[in-house]
């Protein structure tokens, strides 16, 4: 994958924070900064699947009692 240079503020307290973590880590400023970002790019990818459950569950009227029963249904079913 093609990697692209960006230039990234941050207030010096969290700088200093980041590069403490990326020492721990044996990882470089850079990898620090992917992960952080794969990682909250998955959280917000999540809370988007958990809201669209929600809609889709809202639209049904489902319950969290019925999901979790449908859910075991067709688990019997397979």
């Amino acid at each position: 994958m093609k990697t692209k240079t960006i230039n990234l503020s941050l207030p010096g307290e969290l700088l200093q924070d980041a590069d403490r973590v990326a020492k721990l880590q044996y990882r470089s400023r850079s990898d620090l900064m992917r992960e952080a970002l794969r990682r909250f790019i998955s959280i917000v990818r999540f809370e988007e699947l958990n809201a669209y459950g929600a809609r889709q569950a809202k639209k049904l009227g489902l319950k969290p009692t019925d999901v979790d029963r449908l859910i075991s249904e067709v688990r019997t079913e397979g």
